[in-house]
């Protein structure tokens, strides 16, 4: 299935191709202040609608994920990484998704140990 999503503003739009079977309710201390939920897709299943010079980037801790923001209106409707496999992965705020019924999701919740 394709999804169509966006920051808040518009700034920065996507669409993402997948099978949308759950997603991830992240504990670290970005994941949790931002609310995100999250769905984890190869990165070549991600295609920018928005130029990216346009997004701003934010790393910390072991600087091994880019979360993706809008420098305009804030949301982050992505990030970017590797699995532990090293394969280039996406990681879709679905709450960022178009015409999306979030009760419909499987959410996990994780505790940051292991994944």
């Amino acid at each position: 299935m394709n999804y169509r999503g966006s920051c808040h503003c518009g700034h920065i739009a996507f669409e993402v191709e997948g099978e949308l079977t759950g997603a991830l309710a992240c504990n670290c201390s970005i994941c949790s202040r931002k609310g995100s939920l999250l769905w984890f897709v190869p990165h070549h299943m991600l295609r920018l609608l928005t130029p990216e010079k346009d997004i701003s980037t934010y790393v910390f801790n072991k600087h091994v994920i880019q979360h993706r923001f809008c420098p305009t209106c804030g949301i982050h409707p992505f990030g970017e990484g590797v699995d532990p496999q090293g394969n280039k992965m996406a990681a879709i705020n679905i709450r960022c998704l178009e015409d999306l019924d979030l009760a419909s999701v499987a959410v996990t919740h994780f505790d940051g140990r292991a994944l």
